[in-house]
């Protein structure tokens, strides 16, 4: 994986977070559109990892507004 690319992607969801909520049995996910290019990013990375330990936190405060919850990204 492109860690280089990876941490651009995370600093650029560092300053617009995204935010998550639950409502009524949805999860919803806002952001702005450049915030959405960064989580695209991060999913086309892992969709290229070559081991399945690969994962993306992104942490409350920091890529997610504080009152979302914690966001794991992960391959299975």
């Amino acid at each position: 994986m492109n860690y280089d690319l990876a941490m651009m992607a995370l600093e650029g969801l560092a300053r617009a977070p995204l935010t998550l909520r639950n409502v009524g049995g949805e999860v919803v996910l806002e952001a702005d559109a450049a915030s959405f290019k960064e989580l695209a990013r991060l999913c086309l990375l892992l969709g290229g990892a070559h081991t399945q330990s690969e994962e993306f936190e992104l942490a409350p405060g920091v890529h997610v507004t504080g009152e979302s919850p914690l966001l794991r990204l992960k391959l299975r």
